[in-house]
């Protein structure tokens, strides 16, 4: 269960506006504080977070020492779910306002969704000094003692706010969730009844009561009907159809299953349950290419997945492709090398592959492993408990929900590999979906943004244009003093920008560049060459994606002027203009190293540009970039991080650096970069947190 939203307690006391003002461009001197702070508090009531934290930062950025826009902005990051930022602002408010009682709710909802109860308890007890029947407050409590397994405390408190609030279906709920984890569901149904007699939309109750039916009665029918009524009131949530999907097929509604599949899918493409399962489906009705595509996006997604490589193994096998089969199942056996089963699966591969020795050696070693479970039950047993080792990831658990029957008490090598099938192969449902969060279903950056479905990459170059497409929330241009000092000169036919925001040009903007390269051709040809003519035509050139003459003129223009830092970038622009058209186009090993010494080449310029330039950001977060590509994580990391000492509000650079580091697997460093990236407004950031979080 989660923690209930907490923005509508917060808001109560914020002052509403019926228009919302852009977002002002001004210096700290000039900001108008309780407007900034006002303005803020609109947009989070309207469910603006991304943009209401922009506005809480000028309050903090104008006057520190104040502890509102400190709490306001945990409010906002609560609801986008970056629970660490959250409390890093809240820890901020209190140290300002030690008697800010509504910090301390924000704390503890934020310590309780990372898992510490204790602590958040400590932050409900220190508020319910001050308002001791806040019906709320109770709620999160009672919620983090029965994570704590404190269940009588638990249910003492729930007692307690059904007192208060008997109308509360929510309380009733909770005490159901207790009840539940103390084997009493006579009890716990009760609560859901009531639950739904005050409230009958009350979407936890149907999903807590199909837990109930197939746990308890193996009623799949009933859990049914129970998942279809909350579909029907969360139409958007991707676990209620892989749920009902695993209803259907135990049902034996193979079409209705796959159709929820496919559903889920649509509302969350990444979702590796459902990608998973479906996979299993389609292998089960032998449509092996589909299954194939299906567990390589679940490896895609987590390479460690044991499960998906065991059926990606099946599926191989099917497609008679026995060597790839033998790479996956050995990679099952790395894992669990005292698996019977996936040794003689592996021998039956290396037989199709006339591996006769390797065959019998493994079909031996399974033989030996089997004899070691004196009865195949007790390779049940063993499964299971490999089960329960496995389960790295809480979004993933399986729910023992594994196909019936008996098993023959002897050891049997055929009782050991279906064993291992079951394990392997049995569908999975997402655990608990019950959610007592308010949600919303706003667009664009307004809203939960972080239940967006994102493509997660890398932020982009930062990129010389005379075009840039702002947003809302971030400004089309960066600053760069070269740019800035050309500019100033007229030099350029166009005003120059940084942008990572480039636009694509229609055929009037592509006309204009023509036309001015051919005044540069027209200029060049009668007056002596300037490096700044040369520059412009480049850019030009890099305009209209001509990147070849692109990199013809920056060399020139270095040529006349070796210390032209600006050259050096337009080079390193045209350059990686032709590295992404190659990778469109990228065949054969020696396409492959002329990519790499033109990766080669960019990171060359911009280490050049470093040089003349050592305090741009920007220089440095595009050697970053390309490091990144060369997949020199390490280097990468320390000239993001340069490109932040010299920028501390370089979003990119935060983001592209918990990137990194969430892919070497330091998680506390990664979401610590993506929560101030989130800050800084590259929306991404908090969609990533989520799938790390979960």
């Amino acid at each position: 269960m989660k923690i209930q939203a907490f923005t509508n307690n917060i808001l109560k006391h914020c002052c509403i506006v019926a228009v919302l003002l852009l977002l002002p461009v001004a210096t700290v001197a000039q900001v108008n504080t309780d407007q900034v702070l006002r303005i803020g508090q609109n947009a989070l009531y309207f469910d603006d977070y991304m943009l209401s934290i922009q506005y809480f930062n000028q309050a903090i950025s104008s006057k520190p020492y104040l502890a509102q826009p400190y709490f306001l902005r945990a409010v906002a990051k609560l609801n986008l779910e970056d629970y660490r930022g959250a409390e890093a602002d809240a820890n901020k408010a209190i140290e300002l306002n030690p008697f800010l009682t509504d910090a301390y709710e924000v704390r503890g909802v934020a310590r309780q969704n990372t898992g510490r109860h204790r602590l958040a308890v400590e932050d409900y007890d220190h508020a319910l000094k001050l308002l001791p029947r806040n019906r709320q407050l109770l709620f999160n409590k009672a919620l983090a003692l029965a994570d704590l397994k404190e269940y009588g405390e638990a249910a003492a408190v729930f007692n307690e706010i059904v007192r208060y609030y008997p109308s509360f279906e929510n309380a009733y709920l909770g005490r159901a969730h207790t009840l539940l984890a103390e084997g009493d569901t006579v009890a716990a149904k009760a609560d859901i009844d009531k639950a739904l007699s005050l409230n009958q939309n009350a979407l936890n109750a149907y999903i807590m009561r199909a837990d109930i039916a197939i746990n308890s009665e193996g009623d799949y029918k009933a859990a049914l009907d129970d998942i279809d009524h909350a579909i029907k009131l969360q139409p958007r949530a991707a676990g209620l159809y892989i749920n009902r999907a695993f209803f259907r097929y135990k049902l034996d509604n193979y079409s209705g299953a796959m159709a929820d599949y496919d559903y889920a899918l649509t509302i969350e493409p990444y979702n590796s349950v459902a990608l998973f399962n479906r996979g299993l489906l389609l292998l089960e009705v032998n449509a092996n290419d589909l299954a194939l595509d299906d567990f390589n996006r679940v490896l895609q997604l987590d390479p460690d997945d044991v499960r998906a490589y065991y059926n990606r193994a099946v599926v191989y096998s099917n497609k008679g492709n026995f060597k790839a089969a033998v790479d996956d199942i050995s990679r099952v056996i790395a894992e669990y090398p005292e698996l019977p089963g996936a040794f003689y699966m592996r021998g039956s591969f290396y037989k199709n592959l006339g591996q006769l020795a390797k065959a019998e050696a493994d079909y031996k070693h399974g033989e030996k492993l089997a004899k070691a479970l004196p009865t195949a039950a007790e390779a049940e047993e063993k499964l299971t408990q490999m089960a329960k080792a496995d389960e790295k990831h809480p979004q993933n658990q399986e729910k023992k929900h594994n196909e019936d029957g008996n098993v023959d008490e002897k050891t049997d090598n055929h009782a050991v590999d279906a064993a291992t099938a079951r394990r392997f192969a049995s569908l999975l449902t997402v655990d608990n979906n019950t959610d007592f969060r308010q949600e919303y279903n706003n667009t664009a950056i307004r809203g939960r943004v972080q239940d967006r479905n994102l493509n997660i990459e890398t932020e982009p170059m930062m990129l010389l244009s005379f075009y840039s497409s702002p947003t809302e929330l971030r400004r089309g241009t960066y600053y760069m003093r070269e740019v800035d000092d050309l500019n100033a000169t007229r030099s350029l036919r166009f005003v120059l920008v940084i942008t990572s925001r480039v636009p694509q040009i229609d055929e009037g903007m592509a006309q204009k560049h023509f036309q001015s390269i051919e005044y540069y051709n027209s200029y060049l040809s009668t007056h002596t060459p300037r490096p700044i003519d040369y520059i412009g035509r480049a850019l030009d050139f890099i305009t209209v994606r001509d990147y070849q003459n692109a990199i013809s003129d920056a060399t020139k223009a270095i040529d006349l002027a070796p210390e032209l830092a600006l050259a050096y970038m337009v080079r390193a622009q045209a350059r990686y203009g032709t590295y992404c058209l190659g990778q469109e186009n990228s065949e054969g090993m020696a396409r492959a190293a002329l990519q790499r010494k033109l990766l080669d080449d960019i990171v060359a310029d911009y280490e050049r540009v470093i040089e003349l330039s050592p305090a741009s950001p920007i220089a440095w977060y595009n050697k970053a970039n390309i490091l990144f590509i060369l997949e020199d994580f390490d280097g990468a990391t320390r000239a993001f991080t340069k490109a932040i000492e010299l920028k501390p509000e370089f979003g990119e650079a935060y983001f592209n650096r918990g990137y990194i580091a969430l892919r070497d697997g330091r998680r506390s460093e990664g979401i610590a970069d993506l929560s101030k990236a989130g800050e800084l407004g590259i929306i991404p950031a908090y969609n990533l947190i989520k799938r790390i979080s979960q």
